[in-house]
């Protein structure tokens, strides 16, 4: 492959103070993501290029698509269901009770129709944080919750191998990418393994996705790009260096999923750094990867 023919293109420059969470939703060609620190769910549509956003009444960490119609969202310590129309949102379940410093952070949903999302003590300034706070859970489409593990940091990227017996994630700051033994039919989890450690210019691990060839593709935090990984052999196959340091999550899009969009943000840049990348919280879109992606599943409940 040659990497002349990748191409990025900044379709929202300087949009979000913390954009994260991008889900194509296909219905209506248009791009979901989250700015979390903004209180806001948006929506890209990719035909006319404008933007419609929905701002609710605590930090807005992952959106979802929902198989009845509208969104799910993880809000503050919430899941909710979200009605775009009145930009209502219901909530469905909620947790770390006992810890009201957390907020809900990266979330997605399995193939069976569960909502992913896990917890992290809230920032003091970008990555500096109270240590061990979070946990993972998921909403079943009954709208009960299971915790698989608490001790995490910052809970971030996640998804599932394509035959579905493996669940992906990220602890950002264990600076590795774990593989899991994945049972789609309860939803549990066992034998955890790192399958990747990030090295040093690689930054902090963000979110993550997986292609159509089963490598994974992480957002680096603070290192400015994006890189393909192959999780059976636990190497790195291909980076994509992006014109902002604070990359924060990815997934694919657009026609046949062949595109991927990045999000990335600008909190924690200070004016110098602002001049030298205008474009920082920003939405990326990168054609000619030559990798397609797969469809997102839908919340079931």
């Amino acid at each position: 492959m040659t990497m002349s023919s990748i191409k990025i293109e900044c379709v929202l420059p300087g949009y979000c103070r913390l954009g994260e969470s991008p889900v194509w939703e296909e219905a209506s060609n248009s791009l979901l993501f989250v700015d979390i620190p903004a209180k806001k769910v948006c929506r890209w549509d990719s035909l006319n290029q404008q933007v419609q956003q929905v701002t609710m009444d605590a930090s807005v960490s992952s959106v979802a698509l929902r198989q009845s119609g509208g969104y799910v969202a993880t809000i503050g310590t919430q899941f909710c269901a979200l009605n775009w129309e009145d930009q209502s949102a219901i909530v469905l379940a909620t947790v770390d009770k006992d810890k009201k410093n957390n907020r809900f952070n990266d979330g997605k949903v399995d193939p069976a129709g569960r909502y992913f999302a896990g917890t992290m003590s809230k920032e003091t300034s970008p990555a500096v944080l109270e240590r061990h706070q979070g946990s993972l859970y998921s909403l079943f489409p009954d709208h009960h919750v299971e915790k698989y593990f608490d001790q995490v940091d910052i809970s971030n990227g996640l998804d599932w191998s394509l035959d579905h017996k493996i669940f992906y994630y990220i602890d950002s700051l264990s600076y590795s990418v774990d593989a899991f033994d994945y049972d789609l039919q309860t939803g549990k989890i066992s034998n955890c393994r790192s399958v990747y450690k990030l090295e040093k210019e690689e930054q902090i691990p963000d979110g993550m996705c997986i292609d159509a060839e089963e490598k994974l593709w992480v957002a680096c935090y603070n290192g400015g790009r994006v890189i393909r990984l192959d999780p059976q052999i636990g190497k790195r196959l291909q980076t994509v260096k992006l014109p902002v340091d604070k990359t924060t999550s990815c997934c694919f899009g657009g026609k046949d999923y062949s595109e991927m969009y990045v999000t990335s943000a600008r909190d924690g840049i200070g004016p110098e750094g602002l001049l030298r990348q205008p474009e920082a919280g920003g939405i990326f879109k990168i054609t000619g990867l030559e990798v397609k992606g797969i469809p997102p599943c839908p919340y079931a409940g």
